[in-house]
């Protein structure tokens, strides 16, 4: 079987790891945590960076520390994981479902503004799989209708938006380190943003809210969100190479282009927009209706046949958590509906090599045909 994702960890990974067990520095104290949330920070051009144990509670926090109040709403795309509705909700906000462009699969900016209304606070923005969303857009609505904006850039590590590093934008913004993205550490999220504010908020949420002069004095309720000291260990190592595992993935996905291009009934990931190049965070491929069966049963053809995929993300107006609670009753996002149906991404992690590449490929052709 050829995994959907092997992570690459061959660079000082190993080193920094013995490092930290033979200081017995393992927990969220250790000297790496804020080294990596500097160089982190650095990376993307923002003033404060927040490590945590995932990219989920890092949206959990981000909308806690914005502050909102019950009934507010929030716009965000129907198509994307189910962290992003879920803090929202959890805050007692109501999400606001925008559908999908059916090119790039991010949210559709010229559907933003119909949704607007007096109640709508803020606005979460999602990369998809590979290209950010159109931002200046965004922002100019954002601006116009004083919108806060929370920022998702977990799939984009190292990808720009006009030259401008994705992680840039929001009020917050967050990233997820788990083991399909570009930079891992297992499990592991971070926060950054350009506010004082915010960002000691963010703090305070990660660490139970203590409070320093009376430590077990609680005013807040917050979390045990923290990064261990060997996940930070695991971020800089993979963060020394981040250029390097772009370079690689937008290699991966030109030869998968070029090896299924042509192929009659498919939908391949758009190369590129006038504003940024497709890093690839994962290779996905969208089954037209001229195929006569769809993602799910494709999934199991190649699968049969010794290729592991994924299926694209369920709309979030579709999540049957959300119709009991009475949310997105009457929603349509058809997009958003088809690419969920007849979404799906094979083999796409940076130790695939290209052999397993051209293999994949040709077992597309075989069963897809």
């Amino acid at each position: 079987m050829i995994q959907v994702n092997e992570p690459l960890l061959d660079g000082n990974e190993r080193k920094y790891l013995n490092e930290c067990i033979d200081t017995g520095w393992i927990s969220s104290e250790g000297p790496f945590v804020q080294r990596f949330e500097e160089q982190f920070a650095a990376s993307v051009g923002r003033r404060h960076a927040i490590a945590v144990a995932n990219g989920s509670l890092a949206l959990d926090a981000a909308l806690v520390a914005l502050d909102l109040s019950p009934g507010d709403e929030v716009l965000m795309p129907s198509f994307t994981i189910i962290s992003c509705a879920a803090a929202i909700v959890r805050v007692g906000a109501v999400p606001v479902v925008i559908d999908a462009d059916p090119i790039t699969w991010n949210m559709d900016v010229t559907k933003i503004e119909a949704h607007i209304t007096p109640r709508s606070k803020a606005m979460m923005v999602v990369h998809i799989y590979g290209l950010p969303c159109d931002m200046d857009p965004i922002l100019a609505l954002a601006n116009k209708y004083g919108l806060k904006l929370v920022e998702d850039a977990a799939e984009m590590h190292g990808q720009t938006y006009r030259g401008r590093p994705c992680g840039s934008f929001g009020d917050l913004s967050i990233f997820s380190f788990y083991p399909n993205k570009h930079i891992t550490t297992g499990e592991g999220g971070m926060i950054v943003t350009d506010s004082d504010v915010l960002a000691e908020k963010c703090r305070g949420l990660r660490n139970l809210c203590f409070i320093p002069e009376r430590r077990f004095v609680h005013e807040q309720l917050g979390w045990n969100m923290r990064m261990t000291n060997l996940q930070a260990a695991l971020g800089v190592a993979q963060l020394e190479r981040l250029s390097v595992f772009v370079e690689r993935k937008r290699a991966m996905g030109a030869l998968y282009t070029k090896l299924l291009q042509g192929m009659p009934g498919l939908q391949l990931p758009q190369e590129a927009t006038e504003y940024a190049n497709n890093i690839y965070w994962v290779y996905g491929i969208v089954l037209e209706h001229d195929i006569g069966f769809d993602a799910r049963e494709a999934m199991r053809r190649l699968g049969a046949a010794g290729v592991g995929t994924r299926p694209f993300f369920w709309p979030m107006h579709e999540q049957p958590v959300f119709h009991r609670m009475g949310l997105f009753a009457d929603t349509c996002c058809p997009v958003a509906e088809n690419i969920a149906r007849r979404g799906f991404y094979i083999p796409s992690g940076l130790a695939l090599s290209e052999d397993q590449i051209n293999t994949v490929a040709q077992t597309v052709r075989e069963v897809l045909k």
